[in-house]
């Protein structure tokens, strides 16, 4: 069996719809209450059994390299002032059996790309990828719980769950036929189709577990809108090698691209941080009142 013990985290991107903020500060660092977008994607990854965590950053995505390299001189400061609560939890972003590469993608020409360039650190093994700005809320983690479908299946898989007809425009969406609860297998996959042509309302959100297939797709998929190339169109190219599957997973998604969906996911998580969440809640009360 294939143990999956690498993940990919693209996060070139330019994060235009949260401009003026992200004009210096990558996305992926906004923070849901008191910990960065990224942070949540790591610790999923992690909790699914991830060692190896490739990031596809741009020139714009320093602050995700230093949040996960040790600061010294904070903790340093940390330690001299008693602060041991702090300091465990500054130590504890990153765990010591985890490794991090960095591949700069020179040009942002889509998720497709951004996954080839991962290529030279994924060593033909099968990978996952996460994009961080779909948070899920999920016990045990989406990742996780995808693993343990791989494990019995030896297939690629993505993530999906159903959208709003009218939303089949904004996501990549499947034509597929249920095996068993929640698993079906995958017939066709389009990019972002017109309600009127959809498929289904069944969309993928952003966990994949792929096999190192993708890669050779991925090198023969021509660019399409902007130069991009896409994801879902290496996918439908893997789908005529390997069977690809559907998993519909447990647990809510906050789409923290939109500044609607980051918003929702900050009120949630700040209703159950052990911190705040009395004092938030009350306030939230008061202001119905």
């Amino acid at each position: 069996m294939n143990k999956i013990t690498k993940a990919v985290f693209p996060v070139a991107g330019l994060g235009t719809r949260f401009l003026p903020v992200t004009k210096s500060s990558a996305k992926e660092m906004l923070p849901i209450v008191d910990k960065p977008l990224i942070q949540y994607a790591v610790e999923e990854a992690i909790g699914a059994g991830i060692t190896e965590l490739i990031f596809i950053t741009g020139r714009s995505k320093r602050a995700i390299e230093d949040y996960f390299d040790k600061a010294y001189e904070l903790e340093t400061e940390l330690e001299m002032r008693g602060k041991t609560i702090m300091l465990e939890v500054l130590r504890s972003i990153l765990p010591t059996h985890v490794s991090c590469i960095y591949i700069r993608q020179a040009e942002a020409l889509g998720l497709g790309h951004a996954v080839l360039c991962a290529k030279p650190a994924l060593n033909d093994a099968p990978f996952v990828v996460i994009l961080a700005d779909d948070l899920i809320d999920a016990s045990p983690g989406v990742l996780a719980q995808m693993i343990k479908v791989y494990e019995q299946q030896q297939s690629s898989i993505v993530a999906v769950e159903q959208v709003a007809p009218h939303e089949t425009g904004f996501y990549g969406i499947v034509d597929a036929k249920k095996i068993s609860t929640g698993l079906l297998r995958v017939e066709a996959i389009v990019e972002k189709p017109d309600p009127a042509v959809a498929p289904s309302n069944i969309a993928v959100v952003g966990r994949y577990i792929l096999t190192p297939t993708i890669l050779a797709c991925l090198e023969k998929v021509h660019p399409g809108k902007g130069g991009e190339i896409q994801l879902t169109d290496g996918i439908a190219a893997l789908m005529q090698q390997e069977q690809v599957l559907a998993y519909q997973y447990q647990g809510r998604r906050y789409d923290c691209g939109s500044k609607l969906g980051y918003m929702q996911a900050n009120v949630e998580y700040a209703l159950r941080h052990p911190e705040i969440k009395n004092a938030f809640s009350s306030w939230l009360e008061a202001r119905k009142a």
